[in-house]
């Protein structure tokens, strides 16, 4: 008896993509933020690009990957299916620290500008 065939996993798919993509994020954006003031370069230009597509299929799979798993989201937003309706501790968490995070880094090019 031979092994089943495995149908494509889209989910798994749709993942991995918003995690490598995600993953390369950084280290694309440090080295931009280091040729940001260079002049003009092939090189300047690759690295760019990179940071430019990793940050096209990273929105591209996460809004892929919510739509997915929209049920289990919405679960988790409105905290457990067993309580109230109302936005989780988890949701709010992770709200303020991306909230303060996006506080912090661009509060700091405003300060730097003046």
């Amino acid at each position: 008896m031979g092994n089943p065939v495995k149908s494509f996993n889209y989910r798994a798919f749709v993942t991995m993509m918003a995690c490598f993509s995600g993953l390369g994020l950084p280290a694309t954006g440090i080295v931009n933020h280091f040729y940001g003031f260079a002049p003009a370069t092939v090189e300047r230009h690759a690295w760019m690009s990179a940071h430019n597509i990793l940050g096209l299929l990273f929105v591209v799979f996460s809004v892929w990957h919510v739509v997915l798993n929209r049920r289990a989201l919405w679960n988790h937003m409105r905290g457990g299916l067993g309580r109230v309706p109302a936005v989780g501790r988890e949701a709010i968490l992770a709200f303020s620290v991306v909230a303060l995070a996006l506080l912090v880094f661009v509060g700091h090019a405003f300060h730097a500008g003046h």
